[in-house]
Parts: C-alpha cells; sequence; structure tokens
C-alpha cells in the first residue's frame, strides 16, 4: 500500500512538473503583436534597457534634441509599457485555466479511502479566440495611444525649441533697437546744447527707451521659464543638469500641400485610427458575448489507491446557460458599446475635420504674413532706410529721420521673427499633432493590422 502511495505520488508530481512547462498556441493576432511590439522594442528598449542617449551641446541641431526627447521621455516610455502588457494581456486571454490537482480522503478511525486525482476547466468552443480578439484589438488602441505620446513629445521639443529661437531674436534686436535710441537720445541732446531740439522730442526718446528696457527685462527674466519648459519637453527632471542652449536654431521651410496632407491625416492620425482600435474591440466583443450562450466544460479523474484492486472515479461536468435574460443582455450591451464606438469615431472624424481646417489655416495665414514681410515690407524699409541715410549724409534730412526709419527696419524684423516661430509652431502642429506624421527615426510601425 505504502508502494502505491508513493507511485501516485510520483506520477502527480511528475504531471504536474509536465503540465508546467506546457505552452497553449498563440492566436494570429497574438503573433502579429508580437511581431510589432519586437520591431519598436528593438529600437526603443531593447531588453527593456534605456538606450545611450545622444550628447547635446550648444551645436547640437533640431535632430539631435529631438532624437533625445524621445528617447528620454516619461510619457513616451509609459505608453510603451502601456502596450507592452496589452501585448502580454493577448497571451493570458487566450490560455487555458489551469489545472489542478485534487486530493480527497475519507476517515473515520483510520483512513478508509485515499484518493488523488487531476482536474481541468474547458471554455466553450470559440470562446477563448473570441476574448483573444478583444485583446489584440486592446492591443493596437494602445499602441496609437503610445503614436500620441510620441508624436504629442515631438511637439512639445519642437514648440519650446522654436520659443528659444524666438527669445534669442528678440533680445538681439530689442538690444539694436536700445542703441539705437541712445544714440538718437545723444544727438537729440547735442541738438538741444545747440538750440535745435525741443524737450518733447528728448521726453519721447526717453520714454520709448525706458519701454524697451523693460521689454528686455521681462525677456531676460522668461529664459529660466522658457529653459524649464525646453529642459521638461526632453524629459529631464528639476533636479538634473539644464540642458544647453543652442546656440543656433534651424527653421522648417517646407510648402506643405493641404489637400494630400488631408488624406494622410485620416489615414495615420493616431486618435482616429485608436478609435478605429475601438470598434474592433466592440466588434470583438459582439462575438464574446454570443459565445456565453456555449457551455464550458470541466473533466476530472480521481483513484483510490487504497483500494485492492484501485479504484477511478471519472467525473465530467457542463455549465449550463440557462439565465437568457442575462445571454440577451450580454449581446445588447456589446452591441451597444459597439454603436457608441463608431459613434465616437465619427465624432473623432468631425472634430479632426475641423481641427484640420483651423490648424491648416493658422498655417497659411502666417506664411503669407511671413512672405509679405520677408518679400515685402523689409526690403522697402531696407530701401528706405538707405534713402534717408543719402539724404541725411547731403543735410536734407535730420537725424531723427534716419533713426525713424532704423526702428522702422527693426520693427519688422522683430515681427518677422514672431511670425516665423508661429508658422514653425503651426507647421509643427498641422503634420506632428493633426497629420500623424512621426519625425525622423521616431519608433513607429511602418503599418498596421486589424486583429
Amino acid at each position: 500500500m505504502r508502494l502505491k502511495i508513493r507511485l501516485y505520488s510520483v506520477l502527480i508530481a511528475w504531471g504536474a512538473t509536465v503540465l508546467a512547462g506546457c505552452q497553449g498556441v498563440p492566436t494570429s493576432g497574438e503573433k502579429q503583436a508580437r511581431h510589432d511590439f519586437g520591431a519598436i522594442a528593438g529600437q526603443y528598449r531593447a531588453g527593456n534597457q534605456r538606450p545611450v542617449l545622444p550628447e547635446l551641446t550648444a551645436d547640437s541641431g533640431l535632430s539631435n534634441f529631438l532624437a533625445f526627447a524621445l528617447l528620454n521621455s516619461p510619457a513616451v516610455e509609459a505608453a510603451f509599457y502601456d502596450w507592452s502588457a496589452s501585448v502580454e494581456n493577448i497571451t493570458v486571454t487566450r490560455s487555458l485555466p489551469d489545472p489542478q490537482l485534487t486530493f480527497q480522503a475519507y476517515i473515520q478511525d483510520i483512513v478508509t479511502s485515499l484518493m488523488p486525482g487531476f482536474a481541468w476547466s474547458f471554455p466553450g468552443p470559440g470562446k477563448l479566440k473570441a476574448r483573444a480578439r478583444v485583446a489584440a484589438a486592446e492591443s493596437q488602441s494602445k499602441y496609437f495611444a503610445f503614436e500620441s505620446a510620441v508624436l504629442q513629445t515631438a511637439f512639445n521639443l519642437k514648440r519650446a525649441y522654436y520659443q528659444l529661437g524666438l527669445l534669442d531674436e528678440q533680445l538681439r534686436l530689442k538690444h539694436q533697437t536700445v542703441a539705437l535710441l541712445e544714440h538718437q537720445e545723444r544727438a537729440v541732446r547735442a541738438q538741444d546744447a545747440a538750440g535745435n531740439a525741443t524737450l518733447p522730442e528728448l521726453l519721447r526718446l526717453q520714454s520709448e527707451r525706458d519701454r524697451i528696457h523693460t521689454d528686455l527685462a521681462n525677456l531676460e527674466d522668461s529664459r529660466r521659464s522658457r529653459l524649464a519648459i525646453f529642459k521638461a519637453a526632453l524629459g529631464l527632471s528639476p533636479e538634473q543638469s539644464d540642458p544647453p542652449w543652442p546656440a543656433y536654431f534651424e527653421t522648417d521651410n517646407e510648402d506643405i500641400d493641404a489637400d494630400q496632407l488631408l488624406r494622410v491625416t485620416f489615414a495615420h492620425n493616431p486618435q482616429l485610427k485608436a478609435m478605429e482600435a475601438d470598434v474592433w474591440t466592440a466588434e470583438a466583443g459582439i462575438a464574446v458575448a454570443y459565445k456565453e450562450r456555449v457551455p464550458d466544460f470541466s473533466a476530472a479523474l480521481m483513484a483510490d489507491v487504497k483500494a485492492a484492486p484501485v479504484l477511478y472515479w471519472p467525473q465530467l461536468s457542463m455549465s449550463l446557460p440557462i439565465w437568457r435574460d442575462k445571454l440577451a443582455a450580454e449581446a445588447a450591451q456589446a452591441k451597444a458599446s459597439e454603436l457608441a464606438a463608431k459613434s465616437r469615431l465619427k465624432a473623432v472624424q468631425i472634430d479632426l475635420a475641423v481641427n484640420f481646417a483651423e490648424k491648416s489655416f493658422a498655417y497659411r495665414e502666417t506664411s503669407r504674413n511671413l512672405a509679405l514681410l520677408e518679400e515685402e515690407l523689409i526690403p522697402k524699409a531696407k530701401q528706405s532706410l538707405e534713402t534717408v541715410r543719402a539724404g541725411y549724409r547731403v543735410g536734407t534730412l535730420d537725424f531723427s529721420a534716419l533713426t525713424d526709419a532704423e526702428r522702422v527696419l527693426l520693427d519688422l524684423q522683430l515681427e518677422a521673427a514672431e511670425t516665423q516661430t508661429d508658422r514653425e509652431i503651426a507647421l509643427a502642429d498641422l503634420s506632428l499633432m493633426v497629420a500623424g506624421l512621426p519625425p525622423a527615426n521616431a519608433p513607429f510601425l511602418p503599418d498596421t493590422h486589424q486583429p
């Protein structure tokens, strides 16, 4: 008898070891999700290790700052691991329940029956595959959330970068304006000493100079806040060292095709893609709801090792999905979720079209204003300045006319710098956030697949 018990104990332990090494059969959606995730993980977080970040210097270009931000952003990293968890959830969802080892004994004064056993539950046919399709669709949605995080990070970096460039240009032009006003003030004081100037003219110059000095103080004070925004866009925490201030700033002179970009927007916008994935999830949920009408099964086998000969106790059971109102409610709930997802998708499509119209108008408006400044107003202001200088040299125009012409040119150049920044931000917003076009070397899939 002891030998029998030991033998069955060994067989049970061996069976548990074998079963512990079992693997399920991956679904097509799971295989695709793992393939897609592996393609991104290899370039973004290979082995869950953070990659070596680009070294940033004052001479680094926009692409270097952008690569640093995408690799270092905690928001992108969080979205990446959310996606990773959703991919693993497909395997969890499509797997069979764990089998159970059972043990039962009948004891009076002595052990009269000793029955080790084995039990396993089996969901009804098609249930696991249907649930796996839901999990695969949810994983698609998580991937597009990752895409959105990448695009948002790229936009935040570009906006902060261009605002730093604008601040540099504003400071440069404001300092030139101050120098010009001080020069003009000295000239007016000299004329006043000679009796050829008026006090109102001197007071006007001093007031303007004081105003520009205040503007300069405000701009200098904003350096800290703008650098903090730039630092945050790079994914750097407050206790980390400040990034270098770029020595020069790149601009994008791209001229976009609005019609082509609109087509790209509806093909690549990650928010739209996420809504489509939600529709796929809801559609897969309908299949799951209908599969609930299929019964689940379980099987068990026990053996009384104290009996001679050994007695075996097989057992089969089946669930009875008899609550028709519950089954009908589950199907109706899944259908309602599908209709809601489709309505949300349509709402996002409408909002996207409106957003595209607004952003593209902002881009066209700033482009036209910049073209007017660079091609018409600034060249004419330069021509006017040369004419005034010529008149000043021959004595037909006074010094105030010369300095006024120089100030007009500086004001136009400052307006052009601000317009250029607005244009770059509008273009970044349009191409990144609206159209969903990833920057170079962004960790994006070349295409996506419906589960």
